[in-house]
Protein backbone atom coordinates (compact mmCIF):
# COMPACT_ATOMS: atom_id res chain seq x y z
CA UNK A 1 0.00 0.00 0.00
CA UNK A 2 1.93 3.34 -1.25
CA UNK A 3 0.92 6.49 -1.50
CA UNK A 4 -0.09 8.27 -4.89
CA UNK A 5 2.73 9.01 -6.61
CA UNK A 6 3.64 11.47 -9.48
CA UNK A 7 6.44 11.42 -12.43
CA UNK A 8 6.73 14.47 -14.46
CA UNK A 9 7.86 12.68 -17.54
CA UNK A 10 7.83 15.86 -20.11
CA UNK A 11 7.22 19.29 -20.30
CA UNK A 12 7.08 21.44 -23.47
CA UNK A 13 9.37 24.14 -24.37
CA UNK A 14 7.13 26.82 -25.96
CA UNK A 15 3.91 25.92 -23.32
CA UNK A 16 3.33 24.89 -20.08
CA UNK A 17 1.85 21.61 -20.92
CA UNK A 18 3.13 18.33 -19.49
CA UNK A 19 2.70 14.93 -19.95
CA UNK A 20 3.42 12.44 -16.61
CA UNK A 21 2.43 9.20 -14.66
CA UNK A 22 0.45 9.19 -11.74
CA UNK A 23 0.70 5.84 -9.90
CA UNK A 24 -1.85 4.68 -7.64
CA UNK A 25 -2.78 0.99 -5.91
CA UNK A 26 -5.33 0.62 -8.74
CA UNK A 27 -2.98 1.29 -11.40
CA UNK A 28 -1.46 3.98 -13.77
CA UNK A 29 -2.50 6.78 -14.95
CA UNK A 30 -0.89 8.80 -18.07
CA UNK A 31 -1.03 12.35 -17.81
CA UNK A 32 -2.72 14.58 -19.71
CA UNK A 33 -5.44 12.39 -18.64
CA UNK A 34 -10.06 13.35 -19.10
CA UNK A 35 -11.53 10.82 -16.56
CA UNK A 36 -15.29 9.81 -17.07
CA UNK A 37 -18.10 11.05 -14.54
CA UNK A 38 -19.92 8.02 -13.18
CA UNK A 39 -21.98 9.67 -11.08
CA UNK A 40 -23.86 7.32 -9.11
CA UNK A 41 -21.14 4.14 -9.56
CA UNK A 42 -22.06 3.84 -13.51
CA UNK A 43 -20.96 6.33 -16.53
CA UNK A 44 -24.50 6.91 -17.75
CA UNK A 45 -25.47 4.35 -20.71
CA UNK A 46 -22.07 2.91 -20.67
CA UNK A 47 -20.49 -0.79 -19.12
CA UNK A 48 -17.42 -0.96 -17.45
CA UNK A 49 -15.94 -2.81 -19.99
CA UNK A 50 -16.93 -0.51 -23.12
CA UNK A 51 -15.18 1.69 -20.81
CA UNK A 52 -12.40 -0.22 -20.66
CA UNK A 53 -12.03 -1.64 -24.50
CA UNK A 54 -13.34 1.29 -26.24
CA UNK A 55 -13.07 4.34 -24.27
CA UNK A 56 -9.44 3.92 -23.24
CA UNK A 57 -10.43 5.26 -19.69
CA UNK A 58 -7.56 4.79 -17.03
CA UNK A 59 -9.76 6.48 -13.95
CA UNK A 60 -13.35 7.08 -13.40
CA UNK A 61 -15.18 9.53 -11.00
CA UNK A 62 -18.04 8.70 -8.13
CA UNK A 63 -20.32 11.12 -6.65
CA UNK A 64 -20.21 11.35 -3.00
CA UNK A 65 -23.10 13.11 -2.46
CA UNK A 66 -25.45 10.53 -4.36
CA UNK A 67 -23.73 7.43 -3.23
CA UNK A 68 -24.11 8.31 -0.19
CA UNK A 69 -27.69 8.60 -0.65
CA UNK A 70 -28.23 5.84 -2.82
CA UNK A 71 -27.33 2.92 -2.89
CA UNK A 72 -25.70 4.18 0.91
CA UNK A 73 -22.83 3.48 2.53
CA UNK A 74 -24.18 0.28 4.20
CA UNK A 75 -24.55 -1.39 0.86
CA UNK A 76 -20.94 0.10 -0.60
CA UNK A 77 -19.26 -1.04 2.70
CA UNK A 78 -20.69 -4.22 2.71
CA UNK A 79 -19.84 -4.59 -1.00
CA UNK A 80 -16.24 -3.79 -0.10
CA UNK A 81 -15.72 -0.55 -1.38
CA UNK A 82 -17.06 1.04 -4.85
CA UNK A 83 -14.27 -0.48 -6.84
CA UNK A 84 -15.75 -4.08 -5.94
CA UNK A 85 -19.34 -2.85 -6.17
CA UNK A 86 -19.51 -2.06 -10.04
CA UNK A 87 -16.65 -3.76 -10.58
CA UNK A 88 -14.31 -1.30 -12.28
CA UNK A 89 -10.73 -2.55 -11.09
CA UNK A 90 -8.19 0.57 -12.18
CA UNK A 91 -8.25 4.19 -10.15
CA UNK A 92 -11.37 5.82 -8.71
CA UNK A 93 -11.82 9.57 -7.55
CA UNK A 94 -14.09 10.64 -5.62
CA UNK A 95 -15.78 14.46 -5.43
CA UNK A 96 -16.44 15.80 -1.84
CA UNK A 97 -20.26 16.11 -2.58
CA UNK A 98 -19.82 19.50 -1.91
CA UNK A 99 -20.56 21.14 -5.64
CA UNK A 100 -23.87 18.86 -5.32
CA UNK A 101 -25.15 19.77 -1.72
CA UNK A 102 -24.60 23.58 -3.05
CA UNK A 103 -26.09 23.36 -6.39
CA UNK A 104 -28.61 20.58 -6.17
CA UNK A 105 -30.24 20.54 -2.18
CA UNK A 106 -32.84 23.25 -1.55
CA UNK A 107 -33.26 24.80 1.18
CA UNK A 108 -29.34 24.58 2.52
CA UNK A 109 -28.02 25.63 5.21
CA UNK A 110 -24.24 26.48 5.53
CA UNK A 111 -22.51 26.99 8.81
CA UNK A 112 -18.71 26.79 9.85
CA UNK A 113 -19.99 23.27 11.03
CA UNK A 114 -21.11 21.69 7.40
CA UNK A 115 -23.46 22.00 5.06
CA UNK A 116 -27.41 20.81 6.12
CA UNK A 117 -29.37 19.95 3.06
CA UNK A 118 -32.12 18.32 2.03
CA UNK A 119 -31.99 14.59 0.05
CA UNK A 120 -33.00 15.59 -3.80
CA UNK A 121 -34.70 11.91 -3.58
CA UNK A 122 -36.88 11.84 -0.24
CA UNK A 123 -36.39 15.24 0.97
CA UNK A 124 -34.75 13.81 4.49
CA UNK A 125 -32.12 16.18 5.64
CA UNK A 126 -28.39 15.29 6.53
CA UNK A 127 -25.02 16.64 7.73
CA UNK A 128 -22.20 16.65 5.57
CA UNK A 129 -19.05 18.09 7.62
CA UNK A 130 -15.70 17.71 6.68
CA UNK A 131 -15.44 14.66 8.92
CA UNK A 132 -17.89 13.13 7.55
CA UNK A 133 -16.80 13.54 4.36
CA UNK A 134 -14.00 12.22 4.90
CA UNK A 135 -15.74 9.25 6.27
CA UNK A 136 -17.90 8.59 3.81
CA UNK A 137 -15.07 8.89 1.05
CA UNK A 138 -13.13 6.47 2.95
CA UNK A 139 -16.50 3.65 2.92
CA UNK A 140 -17.00 4.62 -0.83
CA UNK A 141 -13.26 3.71 -1.39
CA UNK A 142 -11.42 6.31 -3.87
CA UNK A 143 -8.05 6.41 -4.47
CA UNK A 144 -8.10 9.56 -4.82
CA UNK A 145 -10.69 11.62 -2.48
CA UNK A 146 -11.37 15.26 -2.69
CA UNK A 147 -11.83 18.16 -0.06
CA UNK A 148 -15.05 19.17 1.38
CA UNK A 149 -15.40 22.93 -0.40
CA UNK A 150 -17.64 25.55 -0.93
CA UNK A 151 -17.88 26.27 -4.37
CA UNK A 152 -19.05 29.99 -5.05
CA UNK A 153 -21.26 31.18 -7.76
CA UNK A 154 -20.48 33.37 -10.36
CA UNK A 155 -20.32 36.27 -10.40
CA UNK A 156 -19.94 36.85 -6.50
CA UNK A 157 -19.10 39.88 -4.46
CA UNK A 158 -15.19 39.79 -2.89
CA UNK A 159 -16.37 39.91 0.72
CA UNK A 160 -18.54 36.50 0.07
CA UNK A 161 -15.40 35.20 -2.17
CA UNK A 162 -13.23 35.88 0.51
CA UNK A 163 -15.73 34.33 3.05
CA UNK A 164 -16.32 31.38 1.24
CA UNK A 165 -12.39 30.75 0.75
CA UNK A 166 -11.86 30.91 4.22
CA UNK A 167 -14.27 28.69 5.01
CA UNK A 168 -12.84 26.28 2.71
CA UNK A 169 -9.51 26.18 3.93
CA UNK A 170 -10.37 25.88 7.56
CA UNK A 171 -12.43 22.89 6.29
CA UNK A 172 -9.21 21.46 4.46
CA UNK A 173 -7.65 21.36 7.74
CA UNK A 174 -9.85 19.67 9.16
CA UNK A 175 -10.59 17.11 6.67
CA UNK A 176 -6.43 16.63 7.22
CA UNK A 177 -7.19 15.61 10.31
CA UNK A 178 -9.95 13.39 10.12
CA UNK A 179 -8.04 11.49 7.29
CA UNK A 180 -5.06 11.01 10.03
CA UNK A 181 -6.85 9.32 12.41
CA UNK A 182 -8.82 7.33 9.99
CA UNK A 183 -6.69 4.21 8.12
CA UNK A 184 -7.02 3.61 4.57
CA UNK A 185 -10.45 1.37 4.78
CA UNK A 186 -9.89 -1.21 1.94
CA UNK A 187 -6.39 -2.41 2.40
CA UNK A 188 -5.10 0.06 -0.56
CA UNK A 189 -3.94 3.97 0.19
CA UNK A 190 -6.20 7.16 -0.35
CA UNK A 191 -4.87 10.38 -1.51
CA UNK A 192 -6.99 13.46 -0.51
CA UNK A 193 -6.61 16.42 -3.44
CA UNK A 194 -7.26 20.12 -1.48
CA UNK A 195 -9.36 22.05 -3.80
CA UNK A 196 -7.96 26.45 -4.87
CA UNK A 197 -10.96 28.53 -4.49
CA UNK A 198 -11.05 32.23 -4.60
CA UNK A 199 -13.92 32.92 -7.17
CA UNK A 200 -12.73 35.76 -10.13
CA UNK A 201 -10.53 37.44 -7.61
CA UNK A 202 -6.53 37.30 -8.41
CA UNK A 203 -5.56 38.13 -5.11
CA UNK A 204 -7.45 35.36 -3.28
CA UNK A 205 -6.73 32.92 -5.87
CA UNK A 206 -3.15 33.87 -5.69
CA UNK A 207 -3.61 33.24 -1.42
CA UNK A 208 -5.82 29.96 -1.76
CA UNK A 209 -3.37 28.29 -4.22
CA UNK A 210 -0.74 29.18 -1.75
CA UNK A 211 -2.66 27.93 1.14
CA UNK A 212 -3.01 24.58 -0.89
CA UNK A 213 0.69 24.27 -2.09
CA UNK A 214 1.88 24.39 1.67
CA UNK A 215 -0.22 21.18 2.47
CA UNK A 216 2.42 19.24 0.45
CA UNK A 217 -0.51 16.87 -0.76
CA UNK A 218 0.19 14.25 -3.05
CA UNK A 219 -2.10 16.27 -5.52
CA UNK A 220 -3.98 19.28 -6.02
CA UNK A 221 -7.55 20.66 -7.79
CA UNK A 222 -8.50 23.72 -8.94
CA UNK A 223 -12.20 24.26 -8.27
CA UNK A 224 -14.88 27.28 -8.93
CA UNK A 225 -14.44 27.75 -12.34
CA UNK A 226 -16.56 26.49 -15.27
CA UNK A 227 -19.12 27.81 -13.13
CA UNK A 228 -20.73 30.90 -15.53
CA UNK A 229 -17.44 32.89 -16.26
CA UNK A 230 -15.91 34.06 -19.52
CA UNK A 231 -14.20 31.45 -21.45
CA UNK A 232 -10.95 33.46 -21.17
CA UNK A 233 -10.91 34.33 -17.28
CA UNK A 234 -11.47 30.77 -16.55
CA UNK A 235 -7.70 30.24 -18.86
CA UNK A 236 -6.47 32.96 -16.90
CA UNK A 237 -6.99 31.81 -13.45
CA UNK A 238 -6.09 28.35 -14.59
CA UNK A 239 -2.97 29.76 -15.65
CA UNK A 240 -2.48 31.04 -12.75
CA UNK A 241 -3.03 28.13 -10.08
CA UNK A 242 -0.90 26.25 -12.00
CA UNK A 243 2.10 28.71 -11.72
CA UNK A 244 1.88 28.36 -8.14
CA UNK A 245 1.08 24.79 -7.74
CA UNK A 246 4.16 22.53 -7.18
CA UNK A 247 5.41 21.10 -10.49
CA UNK A 248 5.76 18.13 -9.04
CA UNK A 249 2.16 17.09 -8.24
CA UNK A 250 -0.83 16.60 -10.92
CA UNK A 251 -2.87 19.02 -10.98
CA UNK A 252 -6.69 18.88 -11.78
CA UNK A 253 -9.26 21.20 -12.86
CA UNK A 254 -12.53 20.37 -11.62
CA UNK A 255 -15.81 19.92 -14.22
CA UNK A 256 -13.47 21.56 -17.16
CA UNK A 257 -15.17 21.08 -20.23
CA UNK A 258 -15.58 21.25 -23.92
CA UNK A 259 -12.86 19.87 -25.87
CA UNK A 260 -11.15 23.58 -26.61
CA UNK A 261 -11.53 24.35 -22.99
CA UNK A 262 -9.47 21.26 -22.31
CA UNK A 263 -6.60 21.56 -24.65
CA UNK A 264 -5.95 25.44 -23.82
CA UNK A 265 -5.95 24.32 -20.24
CA UNK A 266 -3.59 21.86 -21.05
CA UNK A 267 -1.26 24.27 -22.59
CA UNK A 268 -1.61 26.03 -19.28
CA UNK A 269 -0.06 23.04 -17.47
CA UNK A 270 -3.49 21.21 -16.50
CA UNK A 271 -2.84 17.41 -15.94
CA UNK A 272 -6.10 15.80 -15.18
CA UNK A 273 -9.62 16.55 -16.08
CA UNK A 274 -13.72 15.60 -15.80
CA UNK A 275 -16.85 16.71 -17.23
CA UNK A 276 -20.25 15.34 -17.88
CA UNK A 277 -20.51 16.83 -20.86
CA UNK A 278 -19.29 14.03 -23.70
CA UNK A 279 -22.13 11.89 -21.94
CA UNK A 280 -24.44 14.08 -21.16
CA UNK A 281 -24.25 16.00 -25.10
CA UNK A 282 -24.16 12.87 -26.32
CA UNK A 283 -27.48 11.37 -24.86
CA UNK A 284 -28.97 14.81 -26.50
CA UNK A 285 -27.46 13.78 -30.00
CA UNK A 286 -24.34 16.35 -29.98
CA UNK A 287 -20.97 14.61 -31.03
CA UNK A 288 -17.84 15.28 -30.73
CA UNK A 289 -15.36 14.50 -33.65
CA UNK A 290 -12.45 14.85 -34.99
CA UNK A 291 -13.46 17.04 -37.87
CA UNK A 292 -16.18 19.39 -35.88
CA UNK A 293 -19.15 19.14 -33.96
CA UNK A 294 -22.33 17.19 -35.22
CA UNK A 295 -26.07 17.16 -34.33
CA UNK A 296 -26.34 14.07 -35.28
CA UNK A 297 -30.48 14.92 -34.89
CA UNK A 298 -29.82 16.91 -38.07
CA UNK A 299 -31.55 15.49 -41.56
CA UNK A 300 -28.24 16.05 -43.28
CA UNK A 301 -26.92 12.99 -41.39
CA UNK A 302 -29.79 10.86 -42.94
CA UNK A 303 -28.83 9.21 -45.87
CA UNK A 304 -24.64 9.39 -44.87
CA UNK A 305 -23.91 6.46 -44.49
CA UNK A 306 -19.51 6.71 -43.54
CA UNK A 307 -18.69 6.02 -40.18
CA UNK A 308 -19.05 8.51 -36.93
CA UNK A 309 -15.50 9.10 -36.67
CA UNK A 310 -12.60 6.94 -38.56
CA UNK A 311 -10.46 8.89 -36.70
CA UNK A 312 -10.63 7.39 -33.40
CA UNK A 313 -9.56 4.31 -32.26
CA UNK A 314 -13.14 3.22 -30.93
CA UNK A 315 -14.87 0.34 -32.65
CA UNK A 316 -18.29 2.00 -32.46
CA UNK A 317 -16.83 5.25 -33.55
CA UNK A 318 -16.02 3.38 -36.54
CA UNK A 319 -18.06 0.40 -37.02
CA UNK A 320 -21.51 2.20 -37.09
CA UNK A 321 -22.39 4.99 -39.28
CA UNK A 322 -23.57 8.54 -38.74
CA UNK A 323 -27.35 7.57 -40.52
CA UNK A 324 -27.89 4.58 -38.21
CA UNK A 325 -26.98 6.82 -35.32
CA UNK A 326 -29.25 9.23 -36.42
CA UNK A 327 -31.98 6.48 -36.83
CA UNK A 328 -31.75 5.27 -33.38
CA UNK A 329 -31.24 8.95 -31.67
CA UNK A 330 -34.86 9.97 -33.77
CA UNK A 331 -36.64 6.48 -32.83
CA UNK A 332 -35.55 6.89 -29.31
CA UNK A 333 -33.92 3.44 -29.37
CA UNK A 334 -31.87 3.31 -25.92
CA UNK A 335 -28.72 1.66 -28.08
CA UNK A 336 -28.22 5.37 -29.67
CA UNK A 337 -27.94 6.89 -26.15
CA UNK A 338 -24.66 4.18 -25.74
CA UNK A 339 -23.21 4.78 -29.24
CA UNK A 340 -23.10 8.36 -28.81
CA UNK A 341 -21.78 8.39 -24.87
CA UNK A 342 -19.11 5.96 -25.72
CA UNK A 343 -18.09 7.77 -29.37
CA UNK A 344 -18.11 11.18 -27.43
CA UNK A 345 -15.50 9.71 -24.73
CA UNK A 346 -13.61 7.59 -26.56
CA UNK A 347 -12.95 10.86 -28.85
CA UNK A 348 -12.27 12.55 -25.25
CA UNK A 349 -9.54 10.01 -24.84
CA UNK A 350 -8.10 10.67 -27.64
CA UNK A 351 -7.81 13.77 -27.51
CA UNK A 352 -5.73 13.97 -24.66
CA UNK A 353 -3.47 10.73 -25.73
CA UNK A 354 -2.76 12.74 -28.77
CA UNK A 355 -2.17 16.45 -26.56
CA UNK A 356 0.44 13.83 -24.89
CA UNK A 357 1.93 12.98 -28.25
CA UNK A 358 2.22 16.16 -29.46
CA UNK A 359 3.94 17.74 -25.95
CA UNK A 360 6.37 14.69 -26.21
CA UNK A 361 7.14 15.44 -29.67
CA UNK A 362 7.57 19.26 -29.22
CA UNK A 363 5.13 20.39 -31.47
CA UNK A 364 2.21 20.56 -29.43
CA UNK A 365 1.49 24.61 -29.89
CA UNK A 366 0.84 24.93 -33.41
CA UNK A 367 -1.08 21.83 -33.50
CA UNK A 368 -3.26 23.24 -30.25
CA UNK A 369 -3.84 25.61 -32.48
CA UNK A 370 -4.83 24.07 -35.51
CA UNK A 371 -6.95 21.64 -33.17
CA UNK A 372 -8.91 24.30 -31.32
CA UNK A 373 -9.76 26.15 -34.67
CA UNK A 374 -11.14 22.44 -35.86
CA UNK A 375 -12.89 20.99 -33.29
CA UNK A 376 -15.32 24.21 -33.13
CA UNK A 377 -17.14 23.97 -35.90
CA UNK A 378 -20.32 22.73 -36.96
CA UNK A 379 -20.33 20.56 -39.32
Amino acid sequence: MAALSFELQHTDTVTKARTGKITTDHGEILTPIFMPVGTVGSVKAVTQQQLVTEVKAQIILGNTYHLYLRPGLEVLEAAGGLHKFNSWHNPILTDSGGYQVFSLANNRKLTEEGALFQSHIDGSKHMFSPEKVMDIQRIIGGDIIMAFDECPPYPSDYAYAQKSMELTHRWLDRCFARLNETPDKYGYSQNLFPIIQGSTYKDLRTASAEFIASKNATGNAIGGLSVGEPMEMMYEFTEHCCDILPADKPRYLMGVGTPWNILECIERGVDMFDCVMPTRNGRNAMLFTSKGVINIDNKKWEKDFSPIDDSIDCAMSQYYSKSYLRHLMKSKEYLGLTIASVHNLAFYLWLVAQARKHIEAGNFKSWKEEMVVVLQQRL
